[in-house]
């Protein structure tokens, strides 16, 4: 790596003092001027395993919603089961670890994101109204919760309807995306069926039991009919806007925005590296970032975190029940996070904003040129992993890196 290069991230890399939630905010204070503008953060990951990504989010949180005016976070997870997680941290009654467990995947079921939700009962509890933040998540998927609060409802206020959906509740409950592609879509037709009726009747349905309860069987509804859509679509990488991935994506960033619209505050966006750049998730697949980033402009920033080397939890192969487990990873050889490493010792952000087009050549072309980062998924092949690359141009994909010198295994809730 070139000397100037070097130079450049000595200069603009700002050190973390801390990873740990509740540490002092002075290393974070320089994000105000670094975000003004923004309404929406994509807090990123290159593992869904790594202990310190957890942890870096959740002091950002922090600081975020109590520096920054920022009131909701959207994570990638269940849309379902979140809602339950929302209603926790506003102040309802409930068992904070049980509710973490049941967000739709074994990524979240985490001592890190449990603490992270408390922090966010806590705070809700010690604000006014107007300064509480929310947990949303916007990932269609695992829809077990909506099912079977709709079919509750219509057992209630429409027997006759219940019995004849109940089937498909069933099969909405247990399914998840590309397990049953069809190109007729019948599964995702009468999800739209059902939903529709639920809005047509609402008035009637609502006098049976209640506005509110009817209100919330449309809403559930309408996860529902988002998870049939990804259901019913082959699970397969193809490029396009129509493919599972990219309709999976174009739900997600179709709930930021509802977000973003419906509150006077601002939202952190909790997903994989892969989901909050601004470029394309696999072959040709508008990624969420680039869906926000076109919608909402520089008020959008993208924030990708790498690591150096350590350790991460994933899963072996395609097993999608079995447990997840430890994977080793050492130096990263070609790759950005390799010059990262280089470059300057310990943790840091970098914003890749400023300043960068007034930079030397050397760094422009590093910056808007191709090179290789690391990701892993939730799951990750079985020896091979340690070669997992994907194409990167830093300061297209993302507005700022974090930057963690090593990186450790997530906790798993018992």
């Amino acid at each position: 790596m070139s000397d100037e290069i070097t130079r450049w991230l000595s200069a603009n890399a700002r050190p973390l003092t801390s990873l740990s939630a509740g540490a002092p905010y002075e290393d974070l204070l320089p994000l105000r001027e670094v975000l003004k503008g923004v309404r929406v953060v994509g807090l990123g990951e290159s593992t869904h395993g790594t202990r310190e990504f957890f942890q870096l989010k959740h002091r950002l949180l922090e600081f975020l919603v109590r520096e920054a005016g920022f009131r909701a976070l959207a994570m990638e997870a269940g849309e379902s089961a979140a809602l339950a997680v929302d209603a926790y941290v506003a102040g309802a009654p409930g068992d904070g670890a049980r509710l973490v467990s049941r967000l739709g995947f074994w990524t979240w079921r985490t001592r890190e994101i449990l603490a992270m939700v408390e922090w966010m009962r806590e705070h809700n509890r010690t604000v006014p109204a107007d300064e509480r933040v929310r947990f949303v998540g916007i990932d269609p998927q695992c829809c077990a919760d909506s099912a079977a609060v709709v079919g509750a409802f219509l057992e209630e206020a429409a027997p006759a309807t219940a019995a004849s959906v109940r089937e498909v509740l069933g099969v909405l409950a247990a399914s998840r995306p590309g397990s049953r592609p069809d190109p007729g879509r019948r599964l995702h037709e009468e999800a739209r069926e059902l939903a529709g009726f639920l809005r047509e009747h609402r008035a009637d349905l609502a006098a049976r039991t209640s506005p509110e309860a009817a209100d919330d069987a449309v809403r559930h509804a309408g996860i529902l009919v988002r998870c049939a859509d990804l259901i019913t679509r082959p699970l397969k990488m193809s490029p396009g806007e129509e493919s599972l991935y990219a309709v999976r994506d174009r739900f997600m960033a179709e709930a930021v925005h509802a977000l973003v619209d419906g509150t006077a505050g601002r939202v952190a966006v909790w997903a994989h590296n892969g989901h909050i750049a601004k470029g394309t998730y696999g072959p040709g697949v508008p990624a969420l970032g680039s869906l926000l980033r076109r919608r909402h402009g520089e008020a959008y920033y993208a924030l990708g975190l790498l690591f150096g080397k350590g350790q991460f939890r994933a899963r072996r192969g395609g097993d999608t029940t079995g447990p997840a487990v430890r994977h080793r990873i050492g130096g990263a050889g070609r790759s950005v996070e390799s010059r990262l490493a280089a470059a300057v010792p310990g943790d840091y952000l970098v914003d890749l904003r400023g300043g960068a087009d007034h930079a030397a050549p050397a760094v422009r072309e590093w910056l808007r040129g191709p090179g290789l980062q690391r990701s892993f998924g939730a799951n990750v092949p079985r020896f091979t992993y340690r070669f997992h690359v994907a194409p990167l141009v830093p300061a297209e994909e993302y507005d700022g890196i974090a930057f963690v010198a090593r990186s450790t295994c997530s906790r798993p809730l018992p």
